[in-house]
This record gives C-alpha cells, sequence and structure tokens, in this order.
C-alpha cells in the first residue's frame, strides 16, 4: 500500500482499498456491462457501454460514485471535527502509537501471542 503512504492516508485495516475500490469499480461496472435484459426487466436504466447504451448509464454510475465520495466525505469530516472540539483532540500522542493503543488505553496486549517473554528480551 506504497499509495496510501506516500498520500499520507491512514488506512492500518486496508478498509478503503479493499471495500472503496471495489465498491467503485461495482458501480462503474454496472455502467459498462448492463445488458439490455437487465434495463427492460428492471423498467429503468440503460444498457452499459459494451451493449449499445453509449455513456448515459456510465455517467450515471460515475455520478452516483462522485455523490457517494462527497458525501462520505463531507460527513466523516463534520463527525471528526465535532469529535476533535468536544474531546480535546482525536490523536494519540508519538509515544502512544509506539507503544501501541492495546497496552497505552487499555493496559494489556491485544494480541498475547505477541508478547516478548524474558528470556526473548535477553537474547536481543
Amino acid at each position: 500500500m506504497k499509495f496510501f503512504d506516500r498520500a499520507k492516508i491512514d488506512d492500518p485495516i486496508f478498509a478503503l482499498s479493499v471495500h472503496g475500490t471495489v465498491g467503485v469499480w461495482g458501480t462503474l461496472s454496472t455502467g459498462f456491462f448492463a445488458t439490455e435484459e437487465l434495463s427492460i426487466g428492471a423498467e429503468w436504466g440503460l444498457p452499459g457501454l459494451f451493449y449499445g447504451g453509449g455513456l448515459e448509464q456510465l455517467g450515471v454510475q460515475i455520478l452516483g460514485v462522485a455523490a457517494s465520495g462527497a458525501y462520505a466525505f463531507v460527513v466523516s469530516f463534520i463527525i471528526l471535527k465535532v469529535m476533535d472540539k468536544v474531546m480535546g483532540g482525536i490523536r494519540v500522542s508519538e509515544e502512544e502509537e509506539i507503544i501501541g493503543l492495546d497496552l497505552s488505553e487499555h493496559g494489556s496486549y491485544g494480541y498475547p501471542e505477541n508478547i516478548p517473554l524474558p528470556h526473548e528480551e535477553q537474547a536481543k
């Protein structure tokens, strides 16, 4: 995920790269691959670009992706700004990041199998 690192996007569980990318592709692919039978059966929409529908259905799908992205960005921005003001900040210190939030916030390890044993620390 070098792109996210370069863009300074914090996506530790790869939610954007997994769900966002696939969601965008799934939405856009309707604009490319929707068949005439699908649009007739649904009684709305047009065939996709590759099935003689031209660019209209693809344009609708692009508009949907843009609107969904804009909505998610604006709502997330507002929620995070409110949280920042109410809680006095939503970031943890660099030290807490290094230690890990399981230990710094909760006082225990989230993954006990990763706890170094005393004899392992001495070997270092």
